[in-house]
């Protein structure tokens, strides 16, 4: 192929992807925005190693076809409280191949070894590509339960990670000052990996979407790297737009949870283990029933519907809708509100109610969602627990300064939840204990749908 066909079809690559991004900052675009990204990355990929000799038209297709078979196979056999996980092992994919990718081209460049910038590029990818690796693996078992999702400690465990560190910040320069010497590489991705080990271990599994988000950043980093080693700038720009969106991401997550990157890493939050709190069976609570419930909210003029993980984890979103498109019949003004790290990743909520076709012009931010709450007659929570614990306001207490969804300061509250344990963070919620606050102990799924039939009923 021609170089300046090669450059086309890259700078059209370039288009997509930056287009394909700003798609997927909203919800009735991300669908077309993931797919315009895609087809980046597929012209990309195709022209690289079509110009590179790497592979012949038959086994591209060949590929393709493989390919597009497990992503659909993928696609609809991962739930969407797998989501996360998914996104982590696509992370330890994704910093596995760009520390190949370096490692390779260090081979490929000779026994003299690489000139100074590249070596430098070359480590970098080695280093940052393999923490992604191991820690990418910790943070997919810690949410999927194969491992603890407590914190993992050992003595002097801050100090031996810091200091490892630093020994592979040197080894990476002295891989870029001296490649032909043999052990570096391999001494610095074996470092590597066990760095990502020491990161992520002592992380609780309440903070794992979080650690997903930056390890996210971290693999686009690892890519952007590769990148400058191998000479690629398409690479570099892909890389680069996937650590930055990461970052920005891993941010707003912080911020969602008045929390410091820092503190995330190294303050082992999320040590509950999803046991009850001692202090739960101390107080009462009123329990309802789904008749009961009806009567509330049939007869209210404001409701609002806040999602959580145990909507998620029950696929009641469709049952949501339902019990929307009921209340709304009546008259009644329905919203759901969403909370910024409802669920466990950033967008859960919203994609989930996009899938059921409940209109985004439903649904309020934590701000807009708080400024309504003293007004609201019934807020129906249904499986969130953090994000609604008013715990949040006590300065002693674990989650203190996290924004909330004020859902105690509404009339009324109904809560929908299997069970009176606490969420992530491993405290029990006073919400559950309020005289305002109805406990309905059930399935979302089964419960939401009971709720619908009742008010229809009236």
């Amino acid at each position: 192929m021609p170089p300046f066909a090669q450059d086309l079809v890259y700078i059209a690559s370039a288009v997509l992807f930056v287009w394909g991004l700003k798609r997927l900052g909203h919800p009735e675009t991300a669908r077309s925005g993931n797919g315009l990204a895609a087809l980046g990355m597929l012209l990309a990929a195709a022209v690289t190693l079509l110009d590179r000799g790497v592979v012949s038209w038959t086994v591209l297709l060949v590929a393709l076809v493989a390919g597009t078979l497990v992503g659909t196979l993928l696609a609809r056999s991962i739930r969407m409280t797998a989501m996360p996980q998914l996104v982590g092992t696509f992370n330890a994919l994704g910093g596995g191949a760009s520390a190949l990718l370096a490692a390779a081209e260090l081979v490929a460049s000779g026994p003299n070894g690489p000139s100074t910038g590249v070596g430098l590029a070359i480590a970098l990818g080695i280093l940052v590509g393999s923490v992604t690796v191991t820690g990418s693996v910790v943070a997919v078992g810690k949410l999927q339960g194969f491992m603890p999702s407590r914190p993992v400690t050992w003595p002097l465990q801050r100090s031996a990670s810091a200091l490892l560190a630093v020994t592979l910040a040197g080894t990476a320069i002295a891989l870029a000052l001296l490649p032909e010497v043999g052990p570096l590489a391999p001494a610095l991705a074996a470092g590597a990996l066990l760095l990502g080990l020491a990161l992520v271990l002592p992380i609780g599994g309440a903070d794992m979407p979080v650690v997903i988000s930056l390890l996210n950043a971290y693999s686009g980093l690892a890519a952007s790297a590769a990148g400058f080693a191998i000479g690629n700038p398409l690479l570099v720009l892909a890389g680069a737009l996937v650590g930055a969106a990461g970052l920005i991401l891993t941010h707003h997550m912080c911020r969602g949870m008045n929390r410091s990157l820092a503190n995330v890493a190294f303050g082992a939050f999320g040590a509950g283990d999803g046991t009850p709190g001692p202090a739960e069976s101390d107080a009462p609570v009123r329990r309802t029933t789904a008749e009961e419930a009806a009567l509330l909210l049939g007869y209210a003029s404001s409701v609002i519907i806040v999602p959580g993980y145990g909507l998620a984890a029950a696929q009641a979103q469709h049952e949501a809708r339902k019990l929307m498109d009921v209340l709304v019949d009546r008259g009644i003004t329905v919203n759901f509100a969403i909370h910024p790290v409802a669920g466990r990743m950033p967008g859960h909520m919203n994609v989930l109610l996009a899938e059921a076709d409940v209109p985004y012009d439903r649904l309020l931010d934590l701000e807009d969602a708080n400024a309504r709450m003293p007004r609201t007659d019934v807020v129906v929570v249904v499986g969130a627990n953090d994000v609604v614990n008013p715990s949040a306001r006590d300065p002693e207490s674990t989650i203190a300064g996290m924004p909330i969804l004020e859902v105690d300061r509404a009339a009324n509250t109904l809560v929908v939840k299997r069970s009176l344990s606490p969420g992530f963070a491993g405290i029990p919620n006073p919400l559950f204990h309020l005289e305002s606050t109805l406990m309905l102990l059930d399935d979302a799924g089964a419960a939401l749908s009971a709720l619908a039939r009742e008010v229809r009923e009236l």
